[in-house]
């Protein structure tokens, strides 16, 4: 028997980035972000961190801090990468099908591990799933080129260092889903860098621009054209032009309705209520209700959409207008 749900609706367009209550912030360029909690000092800062006490003057040199042991509450430290011991944290395969490329050979099934400095590539019916050390999920869908270019974690708290870079395609994360803060997590495209704080993404890229979406959270887009991030907010989003401008801010498009799935032949049909602004709409069908677990992907402009699955389960149909 096959079930077909429709998932939470999703909303779509070009965004950034998340921030979560936790006190890791992500990263800033090459630093640690760290917002300061009651009670904090440097020199426990320092320890937990640096796993070395004494560097505490560092920080507090870095940061302009008049007393160590008087931190304001909300204060975002800068603590450099280069002080942080890491160790090696290969991402865990949750998902794959259809045809994947690992360093150009075939991902064989079976295999639970990829390392930092693979390449990825997915065919056009290949999706793939990662989970980093810290719970945080990145979904590869077909058609996708990229490489993990750092996979590691602070040594001792939990966090990951993730760099991705994204040369051709689109992927989509969830950071940090237990809301227990980040160390770093960026997306790099040849055009933009999307730093994260926590949050669920998806960052393309396609004939050199680039585009990021939020649906939660926020979180800080660099580009070449400027020297300070710009700062999104949850349902907002930018587009990168080939130069590295932001061609575009602005909000994400409403969550489509979906009309309940009609068995037809052996094909299930819906019908999607037309949202204003749209262009076209994303069509997912995926195994579980957060769409990590895809087995089909389509971008189409008609409102009478269809979709199927091989074999007997219960499947979940996400809709998304862009």
């Amino acid at each position: 028997m096959i079930n077909l749900r429709i998932a939470a609706p999703l909303v779509c367009g070009l965004i950034w980035g998340g921030l979560v209550s936790a006190q890791p912030s992500g990263a800033r360029g090459e630093n640690f972000v760290y917002k300061v909690l009651a009670g904090d000092t440097l020199l426990d800062i320092s320890q937990t961190y640096t796993r070395q006490g004494r560097n505490w003057s560092e920080i507090q040199r870095l940061n302009a801090v008049a007393d160590p042991y008087r931190l304001p509450i909300g204060k975002e430290l800068h603590i450099p990468f280069r002080m942080i011991p890491e160790v090696d944290a290969p991402a865990r395969i949750t998902h794959q099908t259809g045809h994947i490329l690992v360093n150009g050979q075939t991902l064989a099934a079976g295999t639970t591990h990829l390392q930092e400095g693979d390449l990825i590539q997915t065919g056009s019916n290949g999706y793939l799933t990662l989970e980093l050390q810290d719970g945080s999920q990145l979904s590869v869908p077909a058609q996708a080129s990229l490489n993990v270019t750092r996979l590691r974690a602070f040594e001792g708290t939990g966090l990951t260092d993730s760099i991705i870079a994204l040369d051709d395609g689109d992927v989509e994360s969830r950071v940090s889903p237990e809301k227990n803060g980040v160390g770093r997590f960026e997306v790099r495209t040849p055009v933009s860098i999307t730093g994260v704080r926590g949050t669920e993404m998806r960052v393309r890229t396609q004939r050199g621009m680039a585009h990021s979406e939020v649906l939660t959270g926020r979180a800080e887009l660099g580009t070449q054209q400027r020297d300070t991030p710009t700062s999104l907010k949850q349902n907002q989003g930018a587009a990168v032009g080939t130069d590295g401008s932001i061609l575009a801010l602005q909000p994400l498009l409403p969550a489509p309705q979906i009309s309940k799935p009609e068995r037809r032949g052996g094909q299930w049909n819906s019908t999607i209520q037309a949202v204003p602004g749209a262009q076209a709409y994303l069509v997912q069908t995926s195994t579980d209700p957060q769409g990590a677990k895809l087995l089909s992907r389509d971008i189409t402009t008609d409102t009478e959409i269809q979709f199927g699955a091989s074999r007997p389960g219960t499947y979940y149909v996400t809709v998304r207008a862009i």
